[in-house]
C-alpha cells in the first residue's frame, strides 16, 4: 500500500518539505509497512507574475511619499459609511476650542442655556445658533424632493432616494445632533455643524443603499454641498474641528489607504495562493496529467491525500478518468482535507462534472475532512446526496482561520480517521 500526498495552493518547496515531513512521520507511525510519497507541483504548475508585477498600479511607490489626498478623503468616507454620525459625535463630545461649561460641568447651565468664552453676554433661553441648524434639518422634506429640483434629481440619479428619508430622520433625531447643536453657539460653529450633519445624512443614505447606489465622489460631494446650503452652512469650508480629529483616525483604522499603500506587496504575496487557483481553473489539464503519472508510477493500491487545491485536482482527475471508463489504476481511496471541490461543483465550476451531475461509476471511496472554522473547507456528502462512497468528517483544531487551514496535519484524529477509512476500504 502507498500514500501519495498532494499539497494545496500557495505551497512552495520549503513549506512543502516541512509539511510533508510531518505527514510522513504521522502516517508511517500508523502504517509502518506503507510507502509514503509526495507529489510536489508548486514550482512547475504554480502561478508566478510573468511580467514581474507590472500590471499592478503602485507596485513600487516612492519612498517617503506623502499620503495621497484622495486616499485621505476615501478613508474619511469609509469611516462615515461605517458610522454616519461619527463627525457629529466628535462635535457633541469635544465641542469647539474656547467653549466654556456650565455650572454642572456640561456645555450649558442645565436649563438649555449656553455658556461660551467668546459669548460672555449669552443669556439663558437664547437659542444657540446650532439649534437653528438642527431645526432646519428637521424641517427638510421627509420624502425626497421632486426630481425637477437639483437635490431631488441627484438623489434619484444616484439611487439614494429610497434611503434618504430614513437617513435624514436618523440624523435629525439623534442625541449626538442635539448635543452638538447646543454646543454650537456661534455662526462659524453652526456652519461647521451644518456640514457635519449634511455629511451624516449623505453617508447614512449611501450606507443603507450599499451596492445598489450609483454615486460618484463628485455626486456625493454635490449632495453634501446642497444639503449644507439648505442648513445655512457653506460646504466649501470643510469642518475643521471634526476633520482634524477623524481625518488622522480614518487613515489609521480604515482599510482603503492601507490597501492602496500595500497593494503591490499584497498582490505579490497573494500570488502563490490565489494565483495557483486561477491558473488551475484555466490550465488544470497539465497538473492533472502530472498527478496521473505520479499515481500510476508505482504498482499497488494507493491512498490519495489532497489538501485544499490538491483535493480539487484529485477529484477532477478521478472523475474525468471514471467518466471515460478509465479509472486511475491503483487509486483505491481519496482523502480530501480542507478542500473546496464540493463547493466548486455546487457553483458549476468543477472541471470534471456538469453542474448538478453525480460522481461517475468507478470513482473511488472519498473521505472528506473539514473544520467549521476553516472557511476553505466544505461538505461533500450533501452536494452528492445518497452517494455511499462519500463520508464527511469534522475535525476541530480550535484555531481561527487561516491557522486552522493548515492545523489538520497535527491532529491525531485526522490520522485515526484515515486509518479507519483504510480499514473500511480493505486496503492492505
Amino acid at each position: 500500500m502507498r500514500f501519495l500526498f498532494v499539497h494545496g495552493t500557495g505551497v512552495r518547496r520549503e513549506r512543502h518539505d516541512r509539511l510533508f515531513a510531518l505527514v510522513r512521520e504521522r502516517l508511517t507511525a500508523r502504517f509502518p509497512a506503507a510507502a509514503v510519497d509526495s507529489c510536489y507541483w508548486g514550482d512547475r504548475f504554480g502561478a508566478t507574475l510573468g511580467a514581474g508585477g507590472r500590471s499592478v498600479p503602485g507596485l513600487t511607490p516612492a519612498a517617503g511619499s506623502a499620503p495621497d489626498p484622495v486616499d485621505a478623503e476615501t478613508a474619511e468616507w469609509t469611516l462615515l459609511l461605517a458610522d454616519p454620525l461619527c463627525e457629529v459625535r466628535v462635535l457633541a463630545e469635544a465641542g469647539w476650542p474656547g467653549a466654556g461649561h456650565g455650572p454642572g460641568g456640561g456645555p450649558d447651565g442645565g436649563d438649555g442655556s449656553a455658556y461660551t468664552d467668546d459669548d460672555a453676554f449669552a443669556m439663558p433661553g437664547v437659542q444657540p445658533a446650532g439649534v437653528r441648524v438642527l431645526a432646519l434639518l428637521a424641517g427638510l422634506p421627509p420624502a425626497p424632493p421632486h426630481p425637477g429640483d437639483e437635490l431631488g434629481a441627484l438623489l434619484h440619479g444616484t439611487g439614494l432616494a429610497a434611503d434618504f428619508p430614513a437617513a435624514l430622520d436618523t440624523a435629525a433625531r439623534s442625541a449626538e445632533a442635539a448635543r452638538a447643536a447646543e454646543r454650537a453657539t456661534t455662526e462659524p460653529q453652526a456652519r461647521e455643524l451644518a456640514t457635519a450633519l449634511a455629511r451624516a445624512v449623505t453617508a447614512g443614505a449611501l450606507a443603507a443603499a450599499g451596492a445598489e447606489a450609483d454615486c460618484t465622489g463628485t455626486e456625493r460631494d454635490r449632495l453634501v454641498e446642497l444639503l449644507t446650503t439648505r442648513l445655512g452652512g457653506d460646504a466649501r469650508l470643510p469642518g475643521a474641528r471634526a476633520a482634524a480629529v477623524l481625518g488622522r483616525l480614518a487613515m489609521r483604522v480604515t482599510t482603503q489607504p492601507l490597501l492602496n499603500a500595500w497593494r503591490g506587496s499584497l498582490t505579490v504575496g497573494a500570488t502563490p495562493a490565489l494565483g495557483d487557483i486561477l491558473r488551475y481553473q484555466a490550465r488544470g489539464h497539465d497538473l492533472r496529467a502530472f498527478l496521473h503519472a505520479r499515481i500510476t508510477a508505482a504498482p499497488g493500491p494507493t491512498v490519495l491525500i489532497g489538501h485544499s487545491l490538491g483535493g480539487i485536482a484529485l477529484v477532477d482527475l478521478l472523475a474525468l478518468a471514471a467518466a471515460r471508463g478509465e479509472a486511475v489504476p491503483g487509486a483505491e481511496l481519496l482523502v480530501t482535507v480542507g478542500s473546496q471541490a464540493a463547493f466548486l461543483h455546487e457553483l458549476g465550476a468543477l472541471a470534471a462534472l456538469e453542474p448538478g451531475g453525480k460522481l461517475p461509476y468507478g470513482f473511488p471511496r472519498w473521505l472528506n475532512v473539514y473544520d467549521r472554522q476553516d472557511v476553505l473547507s466544505y461538505l461533500a456528502g450533501p452536494v452528492f446526496p445518497g452517494d455511499p462512497r462519500i463520508t464527511d468528517h469534522e475535525i476541530g483544531s480550535r484555531q481561527p482561520f487561516p491557522a486552522c487551514h493548515s492545523a489538520y496535519w497535527k491532529q491525531d484524529s485526522l490520522y485515526e480517521r484515515i486509518e479507519q477509512a483504510v480499514a473500511e476500504a480493505e486496503i492492505g
